[in-house]
């Protein structure tokens, strides 16, 4: 059995246990893809980490990320709270961003008033089916006419998005997991102009061992690719997690260069060794 360096933190909020919680587990290359898996398991977290020396020249480390049920190429608020667990641990990025290799590939990101990753490209994208719309509205105990678009919004979990008539709408929804069964089903609806924020979201992703996941870094970046800069503008804020008295901030920005930054605040909340 081995020792280990760990941080959790809370990924895209300011305040301790208000956003999304991650287990990073640092120097882990010693550890086999069970020993991930079954740890991953025990900490029930929607997401669990785990920080390795890179493989490419150009990253800074690699990122291997688990869900209770599976390994994951690419996901949001891992990345977030893995790049501050490694920064905080004194590294030392070789570049102008941090440089993060995971299964989608290099994923840099961007220090400034809080951390923000640049947005991968889709793994898949474009119109959905209407039989998986079908059972998408089914699955959130809403009338299909209620859904008023939708995209494959796809960077690493698998996320199909949809759009409802308004953020009210959305913080209304009593989904059935078992109805939306491995669908990773994500729903957005906005806010009034003026509002604090622009947009409210949900994650539904049963499918990854979560029936919701508190704030979701991947699936906002699907929607930013999606609707950014038309339905919403290229600068803006989105609520996540208010129905799991969660009050995550995902702060969405699109740069000279098109490039989608989706950024929270991070914050160690807890931080010690553990042995496997």
């Amino acid at each position: 059995m081995s020792s280990y360096e760990f941080r959790q933190v809370d990924v895209f909020t300011n305040e301790p246990m208000l956003g999304n919680p991650v287990a990073v587990v640092h120097g882990a290359d010693g550890l086999s893809d069970e020993q991930m898996a079954s740890f991953a398991r025990w900490t029930n977290l929607s997401e669990t980490t785990f920080l390795l020396r890179p493989g490419d020249p150009a990253a800074d480390y690699r990122l291997r990320i688990f869900t209770p049920s599976g390994e994951l190429p690419f996901a949001g608020h891992p990345t977030l709270g893995s790049a501050h667990a490694w920064l905080e641990a004194g590294g030392e990025p070789k570049g102008a961003y941090v440089v993060q290799e995971c299964g989608v590939g290099l994923v840099s990101l961007q220090r400034g008033e809080r951390l923000a990753f640049a947005a991968p490209d889709l793994l898949r994208g474009g119109p959905v089916e209407e039989d998986v719309l079908e059972r998408i509205a089914a699955g959130l105990r809403i009338g299909r006419a209620e859904i008023l678009a939708a995209q494959w919004a796809d960077n690493g979990p698998g996320w199909v998005a949809v759009m409802l008539r308004d953020a009210e709408a959305v913080l209304a929804l009593t989904p059935d997991p078992a109805a939306l069964g491995d669908l990773a089903v994500g729903a957005v609806g906005t806010y009034p102009e003026g509002a604090e924020c622009a947009i409210e979201v949900r994650a539904f992703v049963g499918g990854l061992g979560v029936d919701e996941d508190p704030v979701t870094g991947s699936l906002n970046a699907g929607i930013a690719q999606w609707l950014g800069g038309d339905v919403l503008p290229v600068a803006y804020v989105s609520s996540q997690g208010t129905v799991m008295k969660r009050r995550g901030r995902v702060h969405v920005a699109t740069d000279d260069e098109g490039r989608i930054w989706v950024g929270g605040d991070t914050l160690t909340t807890i931080q010690g060794s553990l042995t496997l």
